[in-house]
């Protein structure tokens, strides 16, 4: 039985009715550019081929029903209660879009809808983003609505913004609806310019490996929003719209002082500039002289901005003494995974590497798998 045959059948199952149609988005793994979104700044993400799958099907009456293959129940609420609050745990996700979208002033009316996904939960590979981008797609054709990617993604971020209260920036939604095969997604989230970035690293003998170290994800209890809310602080008193902005760095420091606030902007503005030389080194066809920046960048989140944990920071130490070229967090930190940039014929080496290294200290094991750069949001059926 094909993926979208069960899917089909638990719609059928769930709702008594047959889906109009299956629509699938990735999650992500972000190459480099950490904590740069929601600071005006670059990003450049790929999708991946794990995602979230939604069936849908439009109702004649004002009733949202939603229901997950990896929970239990269904979750209903009528259109006119949708507020922040009134939907939590995964379904909140699903409920903010339809949320969004109506208070954008889109008709948005009743709909059954399932999801189905693969994302690993809590590795910061932005299964939440997924989720919100397949019932973005989903919504806006089963109603008609004429949304280009680019503004979905931005009612996609509203959704988690206000709706689930994570104040997350634009990088996930985008990445998830704007990403092509075999491509890095470019993006300057200021301006919301894209360009797509060839990165076929087979070609160059090399592989992108992903290890989720299973540590906890923990976002949500408050260290995001306050790191989202000390630049904020740290632009205001820098007299800049955002730390994009920044000109001068030891300047901008000196000004600041030996303090929190100037550490986090030293990583943010140093980020912002390792992307642009990542970059500029994949366009010229050299992925093998990326390595240096990625390991710059795990040393910058976990010196200056403190978002790693003892897990994440082994994984790296032991991809690097294995051979990777390069190896970093991946994602908003706190838990989750690192990726490597490793020779292809020697993923599994490192792979076995880290999880020894992980055994020794006493940590769970971790799990890994190569990342191939996958297609962006689309209808499947």
């Amino acid at each position: 039985m094909s993926a979208r045959t069960a899917l089909d059948g638990a719609f059928e199952s769930a709702f008594d009715g047959s889906a109009a149609g299956i629509w699938a988005a990735p999650g992500r793994v972000n190459l480099i550019g950490e904590h740069t979104d929601y600071n005006d700044g670059y990003v450049l993400p790929l999708a991946l081929p794990q995602g979230v799958a939604a069936a849908a099907a439009t109702r004649s009456d004002d009733l949202v029903r939603m229901a997950s293959r990896q929970a239990d129940g269904r979750v209903e609420v009528r259109l006119d209660a949708l507020k922040p609050g009134a939907v939590d745990g995964w379904a909140a996700y699903v409920a903010g879009v339809v949320w969004s979208l109506r208070e954008a002033g889109h008709e948005v009316g009743g709909l059954d809808i399932l999801v189905d996904g693969d994302v690993p939960l809590g590795a910061g590979l932005s299964s939440s983003a997924a989720l919100e981008c397949a019932t973005a797609l989903a919504v806006t054709e089963l109603f008609g609505l004429k949304v280009d990617r680019t503004a979905l993604a931005g009612l996609a971020q509203r959704a988690e913004n206000d709706f689930v209260g994570m104040p997350c920036g634009i990088m996930d939604q985008s990445a998830s609806l704007l990403c092509t095969r075999e491509h890095l997604l470019f993006l300057d989230t200021r301006t919301s310019a894209t360009e797509q970035v060839p990165f076929d690293l087979g070609a160059h003998g090399l592989a992108l490996l992903v290890v989720d170290t299973h540590a906890p994800h923990r976002l949500v209890d408050g260290e995001y929003a306050a790191r989202r809310r000390t630049c904020e602080e740290a632009a205001a008193k820098l007299g800049v719209r955002a730390l994009r902005d920044v000109e001068g760095l030891q300047a901008a420091m000196d000004q600041l002082g030996d303090t929190v606030m100037a550490r986090r902007v030293r990583h943010v503005v140093t980020e912002n500039a390792r992307v642009l030389a990542t970059v500029e080194r994949l366009r010229t066809g050299s992925p093998r002289d990326i390595g240096p920046l990625l390991t710059a960048s795990h040393e910058s989140l976990r010196d200056d901005y403190e978002v790693t944990v003892p897990e994440l920071d082994k994984a790296v130490e032991a991809a690097l003494d294995a051979g990777a070229l390069g190896a970093r967090m991946t994602g908003g930190g706190f838990g989750g995974c690192v990726i490597a940039l490793v020779e292809a014929d020697a993923a599994d080496t490192v792979a076995e590497r880290v999880a020894g290294a992980f055994a020794a200290a006493g940590f769970g094991a971790p799990s890994s798998f190569v990342a191939q750069a996958g297609q962006g949001a689309r209808r499947i059926r």
